[in-house]
């Protein structure tokens, strides 16, 4: 699983009338990755496609121009069907002139349409005028203009201008209509006086009747057209319906023709001969072998020219295991393709993984492992059983009702993280914020604690000392995978001073902070958390290591700080990263507490909150049931103070308020966890994990072949 499936590069060849055989076992077969001919060998060129490639190719360009006009959609049809040459070479024809004629009617009357609904817009602000469009033009003694604009500012300027005799101005809804009578010899008197008014001009309809009859005729003219158009559309939705299924099968059809008539493009030439390569998993080299050889026996050559192991330079390796030499032995250099080995469970994870790159086939693949620590990441800052069944619901739903792999796969990885949600929900005793499950399940007594409650906040700074602990068992699984790639691709010193220089530079100095050497100047709960006595949130006794091993530690510090410097002195600015890196992991505690304390708050404004116990001995307890008062008995402890009294106990309109409070925000709280949580898993996996030996960047695996789903082959 840490690795791809081995890949072996597999040549056929022979002669070229054995070609097209070998193209269509190869096809039938859909495991071989086709290598491209480089063109580095003497006397060979690139194949020809075959004869009936460039056909099929414009049939195939017809078939998706007629699906795409009839909208045919893939998902909707769920059946297969066998297609044969003569019969596309019979409707093909026929049904692509029947949509391509109806098509062009319809961009007809489509244009038509637009024309008409331009010609009412022009003609609507003339209904409201209330003049026949044939009384506002062709004057020989009166200039008229027709507009929108301020009916006060038109005639201020008309008042104020020379050359006028008399003017009307006639409005309707926000359309002014000006009549000017000039003087005598006067022209253009009108134009003149609107340049300094509120208006600008709009053009007349070319009509002789009324606004309101010129209206309804183009409205009517508009009715036709759309119910013309609405048949086309009819009779193209009875088209889609009958040939859909013939257009994705003949579709299926052509395109494997296509890809099969162009494969030789790949293969090395002669005039007689020809050779093809390509990648294989190893696993699946022997049953293409036995195809090929069964289908063609001595009249082809197959040989596994290169397997490819897991090094940066590659190993070539002989069907029968002798080694052979680069350059030449096979028709292309390319790398290997990737194939991830994840089971179903793991499979789900390579989306996170491929949103950095595919990894490379000379690295490991870190699927696995984000399978096993990102969950557990995500439930550890989340905790609670409740948010945990949501985010499981969800994963559930996404998996189930969408095809898609993307989908597939956050709802896989959804899932996984609301399980572990779940089991760290009954650790923490913990259902949406409430500790109904530590006091059901646990007799009120959890065995973890988030630390908001004050009578358990010594567990705060234990979660940040169990952050630092997954964090150095992270990083070091990060460092150990890079330290052995290192060692397989550059050799032990490359390893060395690269990898293991790491390795001991932070795990020394941690050593070093976890011990008792200069104890009086760190932290007290570092030897507090995981000894015995009431500030230890897991009573294991420890309270540090001797101070020989602490100053042994610095010593192996220093040594991984030498050896960094051995192999890049430069780096050496960088040695104090083992600590920081660490220190990243904090986010862990630091969004378990806030992600609490959004739930704690959202629960007080509902339930409220009474408190027993004073100082470090105080607790506060949801008044799930009834709202108590200072002096009341809590399960046996006497409540002193009241956090706040609850919406839920202060009448109707309060609890309506509440529950409006307690739903938005414990959706709030699911989705910040989503954004909070989630993004700091990743965060941690990508930056910190990630880094230490993981580039990405591999190529996919693209078979030759085609699974069928809409045609069948006869």
């Amino acid at each position: 699983m840490l690795r791809p499936k081995r890949m072996s590069k597999l040549s056929v060849a022979g002669s070229k009338q054995v070609m097209g055989s070998v193209i269509e076992v190869v096809h039938d077969a859909n495991v071989l990755d086709v290598s491209e001919y480089d063109g580095s060998w003497e006397g060979f060129e690139p194949g020809d496609p075959g004869a009936d490639a460039e056909q099929a190719s414009e049939k195939l360009v017809t078939v998706r121009s007629l699906k795409s006009m009839l909208g045919v959609d893939a998902e909707s049809v769920d059946a297969s069907r066998t297609v044969s040459e003569a019969e596309i070479e019979q409707e093909l024809p026929e049904l692509r002139d029947r949509v391509n004629d109806l098509d062009d009617e319809r961009d007809d009357l489509r244009d038509e349409l637009r024309g008409i609904e331009e010609r009412l817009d022009a003609a609507r602000p003339f209904v409201d005028l209330g003049i026949d469009l044939n009384l506002l033009s062709g004057y020989d003694s009166l200039e008229v203009a027709v507009g929108r604009g301020d009916e006060d500012s038109v005639e201020r300027e008309l008042l104020d201008a020379e050359g006028v005799r008399q003017y009307e101005i006639f409005s309707g809804g926000d359309v002014l209509a000006v009549f000017v009578y000039p003087s005598e010899h006067a022209e253009g008197v009108l134009d003149d006086a609107l340049v300094g008014a509120a208006f600008t001009s709009i053009d007349v309809p070319d009509a002789e009747v009324a606004p309101e009859s010129y209206v309804r005729e183009l409205e009517s003219e508009k009715q036709g057209i759309e119910s013309e158009i609405d048949e086309i559309e009819s009779e193209l939705d009875e088209l889609r319906g009958e040939h859909a299924e013939f257009l994705l099968a003949a579709e299926e059809h052509l395109s494997i023709q296509v890809q099969k008539a162009e494969a030789p493009l790949s293969f090395a030439t002669t005039a007689n001969t020809f050779v093809a390569e390509g990648w294989v998993p190893t696993e699946e080299y022997e049953s293409v072998n036995a195809a090929l050889k069964d289908e063609l026996g001595d009249r082809i050559e197959v040989e596994e020219v290169e397997r490819a192991a897991f090094k940066s330079d590659g190993e070539a390796v002989h069907e029968h295991g002798e080694a052979v030499a680069d350059g030449g032995t096979t028709i292309g250099t390319d790398e290997p393709p990737v194939v991830q080995d994840n089971n179903g469970l793991v499979q789900p994870f390579e989306v996170l993984v491929e949103a950095i790159g595919r990894p490379n086939y000379d690295e490991f693949d870190p699927t696995a492992l984000l399978f096993l620590t990102f969950p557990l990441f995500f439930g550890f800052m989340i905790g609670d059983v409740g948010y945990g069944l949501v985010y499981t619901a969800i994963g559930g739903f996404l998996y189930t009702q969408y095809d898609s792999p993307g989908f597939k796969s956050m709802g896989g990885v959804t899932i996984a993280a609301g399980l572990a949600t779940i089991v760290f929900g009954f650790l923490y005793g913990e259902i949406f914020g409430l500790h109904t499950v530590s006091e059901v399940v646990w007799g009120g007594h959890a065995p973890l604690h988030k630390g908001l409650i004050p009578e358990y906040s010594y567990w705060v700074p234990g979660w940040i000392l169990i952050s630092a602990m997954a964090a150095l068992v992270h990083l070091n699984i990060g460092y150990v995978l890079g330290f052995f790639e290192e060692l397989q691709f550059h050799g032990i010193r490359a390893a060395v001073v690269e990898k293991l220089s790491w390795i001991f530079a932070m795990n020394g100095l941690w050593i070093f902070i976890a011990s008792k050497w200069f104890q009086n100047s760190k932290p007290e709960f570092i030897f507090t958390v995981f000894n015995s006595g009431e500030k230890a949130a897991f009573a294991l006794g420890f309270s540090g290591f001797p101070v020989i091993v602490g100053q042994a530690g610095i010593g192996l510090f220093l040594l991984g700080a030498l050896l960094l410097g051995l192999g890049a002195p430069a780096e050496l600015v960088e040695i104090f990263d083992a600590l920081v890196n660490v220190l990243s992991y904090a986010r862990l505690a630091a969004v378990l507490l806030a992600k609490a304390g959004m739930a704690f708050a959202v629960n007080l404004f509902f339930f409220g909150v009474a408190v027993t116990g004073e100082g470090e001995h105080a607790s506060w307890h949801f008044m799930t049931g009834h709202a108590y008062e200072v002096g009341d008995m809590y399960h046996g402890h006497e409540v002193t103070e009241i956090m706040f009294g609850g919406l839920m106990h202060g009448g109707v309109a309060s609890l309506i308020g509440g529950i409006l409070v307690l739903v938005l925000g414990h959706v709030l709280v699911l989705a910040l966890g989503v954004t909070s949580a989630g993004l700091q898993a990743v965060r941690l996996e990508y930056y910190e994990f990630f880094s230490k030996f993981f580039d990405g960047g591999g190529r996919e695996y693209e078979p030759f072949g085609h699974e069928r789903q809409f045609s069948r082959q006869d």
